[in-house]
């Protein structure tokens, strides 16, 4: 299957060189470009792509409010992943909780961008839990996701905390010698009790409220 990716950047060399790359390999294709933010959900509806390269930092509409929009507006939305210059930008956490499933370093070997966009397409989230833990303990509590962390059952509790170091469902499964089947339904069980649309709406929680600690030993 050919996987349908939208690139959102206000540099047209960036957008340019993004999309040989793209274009190059036998499973991607880009279907759009757009310069703003304000340009994306019109796009999205347009043509249909299944993950958007999200920049952060552009004139007018900026990405964050841009993931805001095709999140809340489009039936079905595409994933995002947030590009952006340096992984300690506060941009960075404010575009994971609007939504989108993981963010790359504009300097990422395409080899990583071509592994980024196949890793949240099928549903997984791209997080660097170092990084991830940076932001949000320089920002304490600011999510406003509902402190519920009491809600979580133990497992549910284990499972978060094993999101929260990048592992994906069936590596939790592995680790936990349980099905994937239960992962996922654990997984799900989270989100809702969170108010989280997604791991990294999680993740951002389980750190602010403690779930996960700052000294938390990350695999």
């Amino acid at each position: 299957m050919t996987l349908r990716v939208l690139i959102v950047d206000d540099e047209p060399l960036l957008r340019a060189g993004l999309r040989s790359l793209l274009d190059n390999q036998p499973d991607l294709t880009v279907v759009g470009e757009a310069g703003d933010g304000g340009e994306v959900v019109d796009l999205v509806r347009r043509t249909h792509p299944d993950v958007i390269l999200m920049d952060v930092r552009m004139p007018g509409v900026d990405g964050i409010e841009a993931t805001r929009r095709v999140l809340a507006e489009v039936p079905e939305p595409p994933k995002v992943l947030v590009i952006t210059t340096f992984d300690n930008d506060d941009y960075i956490y404010d575009a994971l909780l609007a939504g989108a499933s993981g963010f790359l370093l504009k300097r990422a070997r395409k080899e990583e961008f071509a592994h980024a966009i196949r890793t949240i397409a099928a549903g997984e989230t791209l997080l660097f839990p170092d990084a991830i833990r940076r932001l949000v303990t320089a920002r304490p509590a600011a999510s406003g996701l509902a402190p519920r962390p009491s809600s979580l059952t133990k497992r549910e509790t284990e499972v978060l905390r094993l999101i929260a170091t990048g592992m994906s469902n069936v590596d939790i499964a592995a680790d936990l010698v349980i099905s994937l089947e239960t992962v996922k339904t654990h997984v799900g069980n989270i989100f809702g009790k969170l108010g989280a649309a997604n791991r990294s709406q999680a993740v951002v929680f389980a750190y602010e409220t403690g779930i996960v600690a700052p000294g938390h030993s990350l695999r």
